[in-house]
């Protein structure tokens, strides 16, 4: 994985979430993030977002933290949005990413859900010292864009809220 750190403007996103912890993930009957995707992509749901930004740009971010990576948090799938305004309230929920610093790591190719599992457990190996400053949570993400089309290949980005 190369790493390079980036400072990004505020990103306004709708999408959908779960509540969920990487504990239930590890067991494919406790956790939510493959079905939160299930409906998001089986219903075609990015589509249904009015103002999309980039369409087919798909954010999951990780969010309001209980703690650090061992605790509760949500799981948000969705895009960006250049306005709130239009969004169907009872369909989805917005989240506003404020301005941050990140360490951004460029993953793959590799076959998905692999190369996202493998790419998240170093990252939690990962010391303060590796991401160049201590990690914030308030939100981490992923990008997928073109370059994640063939999941066999699967190009896409991590980003890790640092302070």
């Amino acid at each position: 994985m190369k790493k390079s750190l980036i400072t990004l403007e505020e990103i306004k996103l709708v999408g959908i979430t779960a509540r969920t912890n990487n504990s239930n993930e590890t067991e494919s009957e406790k956790g939510k993030i493959g079905p939160t995707l299930e409906k998001y992509f089986g219903n075609n749901l990015a589509d249904k977002i009015q103002n999309r930004k980039s369409p087919g740009k798909t954010f999951c971010i990780y969010t309001d933290y209980e703690s650090d990576e061992t605790g509760e948090y949500t799981y948000f799938v969705g895009e960006e949005v250049t306005s709130f305004e239009g969004i169907d309230g009872a369909s989805f929920e917005t989240l506003t990413i404020p301005a941050q610093s990140y360490a951004k790591f460029n993953v793959g190719p590799g076959q998905m859900p692999q190369a996202c599992i493998e790419a998240w457990q170093k990252i939690w190996k990962m010391k303060e010292d590796d991401f160049e400053s201590a990690r914030n949570y308030i939100a981490d993400f992923e990008i997928y864009d073109e370059r994640s089309a063939d999941p066999e290949n699967c190009i896409f980005d991590i980003y890790i809220g640092v302070k």
